[in-house]
């Protein structure tokens, strides 16, 4: 049976690139080369959905240098992708650099319509904050649902999730998508 949606936690960039002789900034654009390539691959065996967690809430607090190499390569991402997937993004993407919020509104405003499988980036996202804010939408709503309190949540418009993979070999969720990987 293959799986509708898949989330993967990218993690292990750095190391990887020190351990290849790059700078650990260099890492971050041959993990998203890669997220590219088992995207392709995924989407040949029928998965309708993949969400990439990029970038924690948590990340907040590297030094400044690692967070624009990652932004930085996010932001040329959205800026050039021309493929046929649909490219969405979930988190709390106020919280980020003005000329990265333009490129998540341009990727997405483009990619609207494409037909192809969707790539839902999580950035400056925490499974605990998306948690708290759809309960304090029901809260505020007085609609106190599991069906209401699941559309609150960032993930609403995606298929429910399957399968989580993390890539760098350690064996933890790191706040990604808590709710969503209780089943």
């Amino acid at each position: 049976m293959t799986p509708t949606h898949i989330g993967i936690i990218m993690d292990g960039n750095g190391r990887w690139a020190t351990a290849h002789g790059l700078k650990r900034s260099e890492g971050y654009s041959y993990g998203l080369d890669a997220l590219l390539k088992v995207c392709g691959a995924f989407e040949k065996r029928g998965v309708k959905a993949v969400t990439a967690f990029a970038f924690s809430t948590e990340n907040q607090c590297r030094p400044e240098e690692e967070k624009a190499a990652v932004f930085k390569v996010v932001e040329k991402f959205n800026r050039t992708y021309d493929g046929d997937m649909r490219i969405v993004y979930m988190g709390d993407i106020d919280s980020l650099p003005e000329s990265l919020v333009e490129s998540i509104e341009l990727v997405e405003r483009k990619t609207v319509d494409n037909k192809g499988m969707i790539l839902n980036v999580a950035l400056a996202y925490g499974a605990r904050q998306d948690i708290l804010h759809a309960a304090k939408r029901a809260y505020d709503r007085g609609e106190f649902t599991e069906e209401y309190f699941e559309s609150a949540l960032s993930s609403a418009t995606l298929p429910g999730l399957d399968l989580i993979v993390r890539t760098g070999g350690e064996m933890r969720l790191s706040n990604f998508m808590l709710y969503e990987a209780a089943y």
